[in-house]
């Protein structure tokens, strides 16, 4: 057996931490190096489990690795909120760590083959389960990797992100197993021909099938032309300073010249409408009547925009209720879309996948105190009120997705959307608070995964950039550049037809969810067992 001395398995648990990040998005983009990125750490820790040294030291090197991934591929969080920056990095990188650590535990309790047979398992339980709980963050889920080379994960409509996950780990799995006979049990070359003719497949297949239904497909025609506003209004310095009609009036007038009689609809940022407004009193409201002339002066297209609103409660009506402190009554705040069709209807709908820290305190049901920690980013703070069921909105022409900001990293979320009857995808968003950094380029990527999960259309609008059309293959089609203002037209097809992915979900996370707990609880009963049997 190779020695490692101390430093040298430090560096290699710094090496898949850097791997991680040069293979990420706008961090690196080096793609390819996703496939060998945690064979370093998978390294480190059989050397220590041969060694008998204590587990914690496998854990510490997992916490080393995750913690170069987390803060080398969002930094850029730092901008928004140092306090959030700090907690995604820590609790994530714990997180992960901890996940790493229990492969650990099953492969020493266990056996070895069952042990990377697990890793599997629990990582993409844990990936899964990041989509779903409090402390929500799958933004560096695995899968997310390919964003930039959409042409290679068109599979993707069958298993969703979790199916990238799987392809990476698998690869890193086969690719350890090979460089461990080879280095450490100091087997020859020509023995590992099997498997590296597998692990060669293992790369080559999934993208030459992936490719294949990339050039093959083709998108059906029904076409819906759309307007897209970017105002570029800075949300540090003029977006909840400058007046709202100063706001509206920018937006409108960077539409003006691109709306014409055959226009569907016109689609404007996230909180596009800065100030916050009870829904009860839109119609009172001075931008309320200005909005409908210039949709009248378009041809009356529908206009979908972001919006911050509340509404009144007589009694408590979730967690994000509030007491009016000079009467009776509650009231809630909500980072909304609101959708002003041809005629005098209107619709609101309220984001549901809040960012923690800015738009939700985690955990606040159980300990109330928190909701004071929540960080002021301007118009409202504290915990937002969310929509109670997954919902679509409707327009003349079409029925679309309406996707606000941070809920387009959620694929299952996203295809519920489209299992409703959504026919495309709209998003709408301010990635203003990142300034210019990876953040908004990496977003904009993920949009591209959901278009291939679901085979959508996406239409984008971004308050500073990326605004872009993307089609139903997850090509970016016509985008805008960073920080300018500016509006786009496009025309993007509808579709009716589901997807294995829109149809059930994410089945692969669900399922290995469900195995990955009987592992654990034959882990944790083989430990027990050597305990007790001592």
């Amino acid at each position: 057996m190779i020695h490692l001395a101390k430093k040298h398995r430090y560096a290699l648990s710094i090496l898949t931490g850097v791997l991680l990040v040069v293979s990420f998005p706008f961090t690196g983009s080096l793609t390819p190096l996703v496939f060998i990125s945690w064979i370093p750490l998978l390294f480190v820790e059989s050397y220590i489990s041969k060694k008998n040294y204590r587990s914690g030291k496998i854990f510490l090197h997992a916490f080393i690795a995750f913690s170069i991934y987390n803060v080398g591929t969002t930094w850029w969080i730092w901008n928004a909120s140092l306090e959030g920056a700090m907690m995604a990095f820590s609790l994530n990188s714990l997180f992960m760590a901890s996940v790493f650590f229990l492969f650990h535990l099953t492969k020493k309790n266990v056996g070895q083959k069952e042990g990377y047979l697990s890793l599997l398992f629990y990582w993409i339980a844990f990936e899964y389960f990041h989509y779903h709980w409090e402390l929500s963050w799958p933004w560096l889920n695995l899968g997310n990797s390919f964003s930039i080379v959409p042409s290679i994960v068109q599979w993707y409509s069958y298993t969703g992100v979790l199916g990238g996950t799987f392809w990476i780990l698998l690869s890193n799995l086969v690719g350890f197993r090979i460089l461990d006979n080879v280095f450490i049990k100091r087997e020859k070359w020509l023995v590992q021909t099997p498997l590296i003719y597998g692990f060669s497949l293992l790369l080559i297949v999934p993208a030459s099938i992936s490719l294949f239904q990339y050039f093959s497909y083709s998108e059906e025609r029904n076409p819906v032309e759309v307007v897209l506003i970017q105002p570029n209004i800075d949300p540090y310095n003029e977006k909840f300073v400058a007046t709202l009609e100063e706001q509206l009036q920018k937006m409108c007038d960077l539409a003006d010249p691109l709306v014409t009689a055959s226009t569907d609809i016109v689609i404007a940022p996230e909180t596009a409408i800065s100030w916050p407004f009870y829904e009860e009193d839109l119609l009172l409201t001075t931008f309320y009547p200005y909005l409908k002339s210039r949709q009248e002066k378009w041809g009356n297209p529908a206009f979908y925009c972001g919006a911050s609103t509340a509404r009144y409660f007589d009694k408590k009506n979730s967690f994000a209720s509030r007491k009016f402190s000079d009467g009776p009554g509650y009231f809630e705040n909500y980072n909304s879309s609101l959708l002003l069709d041809d005629k005098e209807k209107h619709t609101f709908l309220h984001k549901s996948k809040l960012v923690l820290g800015v738009e939700k305190m985690p955990f606040t049901d159980w300990l109330p105190f928190l909701e004071e920690l929540s960080i002021d980013k301007g118009g409202t703070s504290g915990s937002l009120g969310i929509e109670k069921e997954v919902k679509v909105l409707e327009t003349q022409e079409m029925t679309f997705a309406p996707v606000i900001c941070y809920e387009s990293i959620y694929g299952e979320f996203n295809a519920e959307q489209c299992r409703k009857g959504a026919q495309a995808i709209f998003i709408i968003t301010n990635d203003g608070w990142w300034q210019d950094t990876p953040g908004y380029k990496q977003h904009m990527s993920f949009a591209r995964l959901r278009a291939i999960e679901n085979r959508r259309s996406v239409a984008r609008s971004a308050n500073t950039g990326i605004s872009c059309f993307i089609n139903q293959r997850g090509d970016v089609v016509k985008r805008s550049k960073w920080w300018e203002p500016i509006a786009l037209k496009g025309t993007i097809n509808l579709n009716n037809d589901t997807t294995m992915f829109t149809k059930y979900g994410d089945v692969i996370g669900r399922s290995f969810a469900f195995v990955s707990v009987l592992i654990l609880l034959l882990t944790f009963t083989r430990a027990f067992k050597r305990i007790f049997t001592r």
